[in-house]
């Protein structure tokens, strides 16, 4: 029976350690085009420096915290996911800003980083989802009898899943 726990939470943990990966591949491409949509933005428009200045020190800490797929603590999960999130909020003033540039709205360039972007984003959304879905089942399996005991005596604990940001609790600003 032991063998057969231990079996079946091993199978879990490295499916909750595979998700991890594709939530940093997908983190890593975005990374990958940042200074590209700042290039691009920089060579289309003369504006606020401070805000491409924002975009890449927010880019750099993103990018800085390497969280470990053999400790997926509460803490760290949200330690990752704020640094992200000031990425994301740097990006969204970026894009906002670009509207004052009929140019740059209308260079294929920045409108392809545009879609790419926005692809991007919605991979990560799938890979949290796909991530948060096999924590659920890990932590499910590690916390019902008698796995909570043996899982315990054999060294699993339970792993952090990402949370919805307080910010996304209110709706964003639409204005033209």
């Amino acid at each position: 029976m032991t063998c057969n726990i231990q079996k079946s939470l091993v199978t879990l943990d490295e499916n909750t350690k595979s998700k991890w990966g594709e939530v940093q591949n997908q983190y890593q491409r975005r990374a990958d085009l940042v200074p590209n949509l700042v290039n691009t933005v920089k060579g289309a428009a003369n504006f606020e420096k401070s805000t491409l200045e924002a975009v890449t020190q927010a880019r750099a800490n993103a990018t800085s915290l390497k969280v470990d797929a053999d400790d997926l603590s509460p803490e760290k999960i949200r330690e990752f996911q704020q640094r992200q999130g000031e990425l994301s909020q740097a990006l969204g003033r970026l894009l906002m800003i670009t509207e004052n540039y009929p140019e740059l709205k209308a260079n294929q360039n920045f409108l392809s980083l545009q879609d790419q972007l926005e692809g991007t984003e919605n991979r990560i959304t799938v890979a949290r989802k796909n991530f948060n879905d096999a924590v659920q089942q890990y932590n499910t399996k590690l916390r019902v009898f008698p796995n909570n005991i043996f899982g315990g005596m054999l060294g699993f604990e339970r792993k952090g899943m990402f949370e919805a940001d307080a910010a996304a609790q209110q709706a964003p600003t639409v204005e033209f």
